[in-house]
C-alpha cells in the first residue's frame, strides 16, 4: 500500500499549508480525538476541519521551538542511530480512507520507516521513563503507519534542553483498526455533517469554550433543550461526590498534622510528610485602596469573566 500525495509542501505559504489540513485528520488530531491529547480536544478538532480555530493554539510558543528545534533533533537521530533521513515535503493521504492525512518529519531512507521529532519541557521526563512512550504520541505514529503504510516509526525526543531518548515504535494492526474506525465516525458524522461532538471534561475543552464565548449577552436569556435538565443532575451529584470527598482528604490531612504536632518533617513508611513555614508577601489590595486610592486605580486593571452556576 502506498499513499497518495495530496499535495506538495516545499513551496507552500503557511496559510495554504493551513487551509489544506482541513480536508482531513492529521496525526495529532487522531489523539485529540482518541481522548489522549492533553491540549487539544474531540470539539476543538472539530472546530479546526469547519475553519472556526483559533490561531492562538496553532501559533503557541511550545509549537514554534517544537519547529526550530526538530531539524537538530532529526540530525542528532541520524547521528545517533547510523540512520540516514530525509524530508517528505508533502501532504500525505491514505489510498481508501481520503480523510486520513500524514505531515511526517521525517522517513528514514532505504526503509519502511518514518522518524516523529520532539521537545519536551523537563517536568515531562517521567512520561519517557524506561520504554514508555506518551499515549497521545504512540497514536500519533500509529496513525502515520496507517496513512503510509509503514512498517514501524520512530521517536526522537529532547528533554528539557538536554537530554536526548529515541525509541521505536512497531506497526500495531489492532490500533490501527481502532483508528480507521475512530476516524472515519468523527469525520463523516460530525466534521461532514456540521454536527459538533460533546465537549468534555478536559481542560482544553475548557480553554476553547472560554474562546469561543468569552463574554454574555447581557440581560439575555434562553431556554436549554430537556437534555440540560440530566446533565444538571449530573452537575449535582458530582458537586456533591466532590465536596464529600474534600471532607474526607481534609479529616485526613488534620489527623496527620496533630500527629506532626512543632516538627517540620515525618516519616510513614515509605512516604514522607511534611508541614512547613512557608513566608508569603502579598499586597493588600483593601489598604491599598484606603490609603492610596489613585495608585489603586493607576495599576488596577479591569478583566472580564464568566461565573458559572446553577440555582
Amino acid at each position: 500500500m502506498k499513499p497518495i500525495v495530496l499535495a506538495e509542501t516545499a513551496n507552500m505559504d503557511h496559510l495554504e499549508w493551513l487551509r489544506l489540513r482541513q480536508k482531513g485528520i492529521g496525526g495529532s488530531d487522531a489523539a485529540a480525538i482518541a481522548g489522549l491529547n492533553k491540549w487539544k480536544s474531540p470539539v476543538a478538532v472539530y472546530f479546526e476541519k469547519i475553519g472556526q480555530s483559533s490561531e492562538e493554539s496553532v501559533n503557541s510558543e511550545a509549537a514554534y521551538w517544537g519547529t526550530v528545534l526538530e531539524d537538530v533533533v532529526a540530525q542528532e537521530f541520524s547521528k545517533r542511530t547510523g540512520l540516514k533521513v530525509r524530508r517528505r515535503n508533502a501532504i500525505l493521504q491514505h489510498p481508501e480512507h481520503s480523510h486520513m492525512l500524514a505531515n511526517v518529519d521525517r522517513l528514514i531512507v532505504g526503509r519502511k520507516e518514518g522518524l516523529e521529532c520532539k521537545t519536551a519541557s523537563e517536568h515531562l521526563k517521567e512520561e519517557w521513563k524506561d520504554n514508555e512512550v506518551p499515549a497521545q504520541y504512540l497514536i500519533q505514529c500509529q496513525h502515520y503507519m496507517a496513512v503510509t503504510g509503514f512498517d514501524s516509526w520512530w521517536i526522537a525526543v529532547l528533554i528539557g534542553g538536554n537530554k536526548f531518548i529515541y525509541k521505536k515504535i512497531e506497526r500495531d494492526e489492532e490500533i490501527i483498526q481502532y483508528l480507521i474506525q475512530i476516524e472515519s465516525d468523527f469525520w463523516n458524522n460530525h466534521v461532514l455533517k456540521k454536527n459538533p461532538p460533546m465537549f468534555d471534561g478536559s481542560e482544553a475543552s475548557s480553554d476553547l469554550l472560554k474562546a469561543l464565548y468569552p463574554t454574555a449577552k447581557f440581560d439575555e436569556e434562553i431556554q436549554l433543550p430537556p437534555g440540560a435538565v440530566e446533565l444538571i443532575a449530573k452537575y449535582e451529584q458530582a458537586k456533591q461526590e466532590e465536596a464529600e470527598a474534600a471532607e474526607r482528604r481534609k479529616e485526613a490531612e488534620n489527623q496527620l498534622k496533630a500527629m506532626l504536632g512543632e516538627y517540620e518533617r515525618a516519616f510513614a513508611g515509605d512516604r514522607v510528610v511534611t508541614w512547613k513555614n512557608i513566608v508569603s508577601h502579598r499586597v493588600d489590595t483593601k489598604l491599598l485602596k484606603a490609603k492610596y486610592p489613585d495608585i489603586y486605580q493607576e495599576v488596577t486593571k479591569e478583566s472580564i469573566f464568566r461565573r458559572f452556576a446553577i440555582k
